[in-house]
């Protein structure tokens, strides 16, 4: 492991992160996204709770109020928040900027993705993560009744009453990807939801056996529904009395997949994707919807795919080619996710950071430290300077495409970091109740 190098980058990681902040919160990039985007500011706050000093704190709080500030009657937490006239290349789509004022400017919030799933599910782990860490108790109290509203939100995406959440297309974190119905990555995040709710609960004094039962129901359906293979023998009696939709997508994988080592992406109606969702994976096993063999499957596969190289981690594998049945047209849009692009098999810092906490989180500890090194070599890189901790890189040549000095790619190299050194990762850890059966 090379240490003085990974220090070289906390130090810098740590200025990014804090230069980054807004009177609104943690903004996404110091060249582009100048807003608090809700899924971006909340996995910065990751990092952002390690910085040395409160500043990092105030910061991710502030980020907290004001999506709480702009949550709307039903529970929706905006997909970002952020100001009138203020240019931005990353808003080509909108002109350059969130809109114009004739005097002055005024906060807004931004429609494109109104529909996200993720927003709301990364602030409830985002204030779930400032307590643990905190122990503020007070203010978990004022906060208590957005995040009920919040988690009540979101069991209305689950359509169809199966305990899963139902997602369009293009919803989530991949916002120009063809996910859809019911995703690996935002069930895995409701099954976190669910249990960080329970702690949180218990934490004020409240029952929070439901939100436990709640969070395991979450995780044995993911399990059914999403893992082909023996190491989740399928209960057919439970699925023809129970959910008899899933016996068609179900009894299709198991003929023609017969087995994988990683989750699918998504199950549909009657269609399933046979792909490599990384950061979906990844998180399944950060946050204990895996056990250990299932983990060290996941983990095996990302290294003998080389998904890891050249630098950690890609999102996908296989990419989606045109002519693909999940091949869209607008995929062109910014030149973006071309093949081994961005969503679609680019390499990504902060899911990198995911790859080195969940490492951690199985017990590969060794593997960890090395990926450690390689990630701090990738964020050294730089279209115009060094440590310009790009926003995402080409998956074949490994050089950075997207915009620097981004806040969740310093955030999940500090909570990387934090992890190696610990040895285990923060506020989600088995200790805490997290992690693999």
């Amino acid at each position: 492991m090379d240490t003085d190098l990974i220090q070289h980058g906390k130090d810098i990681a740590e200025r990014i992160l804090i230069n980054n902040g807004d009177e609104l919160g943690i903004l996404g990039s110091s060249q582009a996204y100048r807003q608090v985007w809700a899924r971006d500011s909340m996995i910065a706050g990751l990092g952002l709770e390690l910085c040395p000093d409160d500043e990092g704190r105030a910061i991710h709080r502030r980020s907290l109020e004001t999506l709480r500030q702009f949550q709307s009657a039903l529970g929706k937490i905006p997909h970002n928040v952020g100001y009138t006239n203020i240019n931005d290349p990353a808003l080509v789509a909108l002109g350059g900027h969130l809109g114009t004022e004739a005097n002055g400017r005024r906060i807004v919030t931004d429609t494109t993705h109104a529909g996200c799933v993720d927003s709301n599910l990364w602030y409830i782990l985002g204030h779930y993560y400032h307590f643990v860490l905190g122990r503020d108790l007070d203010y978990l109290r004022r906060v208590w009744p957005s995040l009920e509203k919040t988690l009540l939100w979101l069991r209305y995406q689950d359509s169809n009453e199966c305990g899963l959440l139902e997602v369009h297309e293009a919803m989530d974190w991949a916002d120009l990807f063809s996910n859809r119905y019911n995703v690996l990555y935002d069930n895995v995040l409701y099954f976190a939801v669910w249990k960080a709710m329970g702690h949180l609960a218990a934490a004020l004094g409240l029952p929070a056996d439901n939100y436990a039962h709640t969070a395991e129901d979450i995780r044995r359906k993911i399990n059914i529904l999403l893992w082909v293979g023996p190491e989740e023998p399928k209960d057919w009696g439970w699925v023809r009395r129970e959910r008899q939709e899933w016996l068609y997508p179900l009894h299709r994988v198991e003929t023609e997949l017969v087995v994988r080592p990683f989750y699918l992406p998504y199950m549909g109606f009657r269609e399933y994707a046979d792909r490599f969702d990384t950061l979906g994976n990844l998180l399944a096993i950060l946050f204990g919807v895996a056990d250990s063999r299932k983990a060290n499957l996941i983990l095996d596969y990302i290294h003998g795919t080389g998904l890891n190289e050249p630098y950690p981690v890609r999102a996908l594998y296989p990419v989606i080619q045109p002519g693909d049945r999940d091949w869209r047209d607008y995929f062109r849009v910014r030149n973006l996710n071309l093949p081994h692009h961005y969503h679609n098999g680019g390499a990504w810092p902060f899911i990198g950071g995911f790859y080195v906490a969940a490492l951690v989180q199985a017990g590969r500890l060794e593997e960890a430290r090395c990926q450690l090194s390689r990630l701090a070599r990738m964020n050294q890189q730089g279209i115009r300077q060094e440590w310009e901790f790009n926003e995402w890189f080409h998956g074949q040549s490994g050089r950075p495409m997207g915009f620097a000095g981004q806040s969740w790619s310093a955030a999940m190299y500090l909570y990387a970091v934090d992890a190696v050194e610990r040895g285990q990762i923060r506020a989600f850890a088995m200790e805490d109740g997290w992690g693999l059966a």
